[in-house]
């Protein structure tokens, strides 16, 4: 079996794509060194986390700062290309796996033995930067540009022994863009194990806060590409039609003040409840307590081709989804015939979809039923890892 050093350009624990990806290569057999960041650290660190190897690099400020630059100017890479380099030195590497393209080229750089290179495309980063605050700033549009990532990923695709993206969408996307062959990809979901969604400790207090309401949740980060402003707008519509009706968001994002100032236009302070960040291990509470869940999520290239964790935990727990019709997310909820597809950025859909399922509760609940026979035995991750074991068995023979 070989040994696997992964790179993640940020803090773990947590990242669940991450830790899944760890734990079925060590139920293989594989050994998982894990290089990650720890930004609030005094020195680096060594530690076993679940049997994974973490070797956190104290990453100063400036470091994480230098990262928006990273395909503007060098100094990002040839700082955690040293860091990586020092890593390979310290222990036998036979695949090095890398979480993302934002560090891939310092990767490559430390790579001076030819080690096989694996690209984990967790979003499409040159497309989603586009909605970055600090990308649009008159100095992110004079210094970052999303052309320049795409270039680099483009090249960094062609290069890879082989490229893990999140949804078949992807696959083909990138198959057509750049003529690459399609056995050299495989799409991974983010889908749910099956600890998740069989906790029975669930969180009473949460479960409590909201009894009484007509819960609409939506876990996740907050940005305002994630569609809250159209279910804040929803909420208007219902209130007076559905009385007891609450949209839970828990999640946050630094553009949360824009929400929260369009509740305040709304009057709506009564309908909406912030929880803000949440420990991961709260969601299955958090999801219990709801009546309908939701992604709204706006259209655009990388939401056309992915889906988050989010519509699986949902779904795994049974309660019927709404979501956008952004066509990754909708093609698994019209299989599952576990929820609604509305028109992104349509607030009367919206509205009209939530309407629907609470008038017809019978309906809701056999989505909700639909979505969990569809996890359990469709859409696990025990069931969706497969292409991802057999991809290191190729690997590991070629070795």
């Amino acid at each position: 079996m070989s040994n696997v050093l992964m790179i993640l350009d940020a803090e773990f624990p947590p990242d669940p794509r991450v830790e899944n990806e760890a734990e079925t290569l060590m139920s293989q057999g594989h050994t998982v060194h894990l290089m990650c960041f720890g930004y609030n650290v005094s020195t680096d660190e060594f530690f076993d986390y679940n049997g994974i190897k973490v070797h956190r690099k104290k990453c100063p400020k400036y470091v994480y700062k230098l990262s928006a630059l990273a395909y503007t100017v060098p100094f990002y890479h040839w700082i955690t290309a040293r860091w990586i380099k020092q890593i390979l030195k310290e222990v036998e590497v036979d695949v090095i796996h890398v979480h993302d393209i934002q560090i891939y080229r310092a990767a490559k750089w430390a790579n001076v033995d030819g080690i096989p290179l694996v690209l984990d495309l967790h979003e499409n980063r040159p497309e989603i930067m586009k909605s970055y605050s600090h990308v649009q700033s008159l100095m992110g549009r004079l210094l970052i540009s999303p052309n320049r990532w795409k270039k680099h990923e483009y090249r960094a695709i062609r290069e890879v022994y082989y490229l893990i993206v999140v949804t078949e969408e992807a696959k083909t996307y990138y198959v057509d863009e750049l003529d690459v062959s399609a056995d050299k990809i495989i799409s991974l979901p983010n889908s749910v194990r099956y600890e998740f969604y069989s906790k029975e400790d669930l969180q009473i207090d949460i479960l409590n806060k909201f009894r009484d309401n007509y819960v609409i949740l939506y876990v996740g980060d907050t940005g305002i590409r994630r569609g809250l402003l159209t279910a804040i707008e929803a909420v208007y519509e219902l209130k007076e039609k559905i009385t007891n009706i609450k949209l839970v968001i828990v999640g946050s994002n630094k553009s949360d003040g824009i929400l929260k100032e369009r509740v305040d236009e709304l009057l709506l302070e009564d309908y909406i409840s912030f929880e803000g960040w949440q420990n991961f291990e709260t969601f299955p509470a958090y999801i219990a307590s709801s009546h309908i869940c939701i992604s709204p999520l706006y259209r655009n290239i990388h939401h056309d081709t992915t889906y988050a964790n989010k519509i699986f935990q949902y779904m795994s727990m049974g309660k019927p989804v709404i979501v956008s019709d952004c066509p990754a997310q909708a093609h698994v909820i019209e299989k599952a015939k576990s929820g609604i597809v509305f028109e992104a950025e349509n607030t009367v859909q919206l509205a009209e979809a939530i309407l629907e399922l609470n008038q017809n509760p019978d309906r809701a609940k056999e989505m909700g039923e639909n979505g969990k026979v569809f996890v359990s035995e469709d859409f696990s991750w025990e069931k969706t890892s497969k292409s991802f074991v057999n991809l290191y068995k190729i690997l590991n023979n070629e070795l």
